[in-house]
């Protein structure tokens, strides 16, 4: 049989059907997770800085590593399942060490979605209490938005909430020898947003909190506010490094100058706005948004972060 088999398929043609036997059963993926050494034992994966996209499959945030001598600690989890298990394999590239912690820094897509795959693996999850709410009431849209993008890509993702949820403003844990402290100050881009803030490396994990190279968002669940106070509270931390949420490995002088100072002129002048009796329209029309034109995306969500601004400061 053997002798028949290679008499009717000669053998370039059957190891060329074997590979688009193989290739077709792998999922093939658009984007490359990779992560870079930011301080020893301490690696960022940088996502795009654009609009989710099939290019990026929905990953277009920042992710952390902490390798540990017990265990890796990941920094958020992906936006799919899928993209879990390429996150997984990412990580084997730079340690041999099982996942065994994962923190989720917020209650966005790509923050946590990708939780069900590690917890499968074993990990244990943590995000902050308050945004248990958050990811409940979103946790379906978000999934369905992806799957409009994605397509398949998104199959076997569902809403899988952490094992563990912090309480408190400010707690320390010590995981694999290392410590973590998570600084929550009522949240920012989403309720749940929190720092983690490596003491001994000097590094911070800002997640949403802080956005550079692109303009941030403001949602309706927003809540700048306190936004700026969690920013003051990583200011007082003094890191040497910031991992933000998006765009490049930062340091303080230019996550105030896009991130801090944004914030606070649109809360500034909304505020003015509204003491003054000013339109909504009115109100966003005349932001002085030329410091902040550089940044990606900055034309397509001025107007949606000025009105959502203006509603907020209204009702304070």
């Amino acid at each position: 049989m053997k002798q028949l088999f290679w008499k009717q398929r000669p053998p370039g043609k059957v190891i060329a059907g074997w590979f688009v036997a193989i290739f077709a059963a792998m999922p093939v993926h658009a984007v490359e997770v990779q992560f870079n050494k930011v301080v020893d034992g301490v690696y960022a994966f940088i996502g795009e800085t654009g609009a989710r996209s099939e290019s990026n499959e929905g990953l277009n945030a920042n992710l952390g590593l902490v390798v540990t001598t017990d265990g890796a600690v990941l920094i958020d989890s992906g936006a799919t399942f899928q993209g879990a298990r390429q996150i997984h394999e990412a990580i084997r590239r730079v340690t041999n060490q099982p996942v065994k912690w994962v923190i989720n820094t917020g209650g966005q897509d790509h923050r946590w979605l990708g939780n069900g795959y590690f917890l499968s693996q074993g990990a244990e999850v943590l995000a902050h209490a308050a945004g248990q709410a958050d990811m409940v009431s979103r946790g379906g849209d978000h999934v369905a938005g992806l799957r409009q993008v994605l397509g398949v890509k998104v199959d076997g993702t569902d809403p899988t909430f952490p094992s563990q949820w912090i309480q408190g403003k400010d707690v320390t844990l010590t995981l694999g020898g290392v410590t973590f402290q998570f600084k929550h100050r009522g949240g920012a881009h989403t309720p749940g947003d929190m720092l983690v803030w490596l003491p001994q490396q000097r590094v911070v994990f800002s997640g949403d909190v802080v956005y550079v190279d692109r303009m941030l968002g403001v949602l309706p669940i927003s809540n700048t506010k306190h936004w700026l106070e969690t920013f003051a509270e990583m200011e007082r931390l003094a890191p040497v490094h910031i991992v933000p949420g998006h765009g490049r490995v930062s340091n303080l002088g230019k996550a105030r100058v896009e991130t801090r100072d944004y914030l606070t002129a649109l809360r500034a002048h909304m505020r003015k706005a509204v003491d003054e009796g000013a339109g909504i329209s009115t109100a966003i029309k005349s932001f002085d948004s030329k410091p902040f034109m550089h940044l990606l995306n900055a034309a397509e969500l001025m107007p949606g972060n000025g009105s959502r601004t203006y509603l907020e400061v209204e009702r304070e």
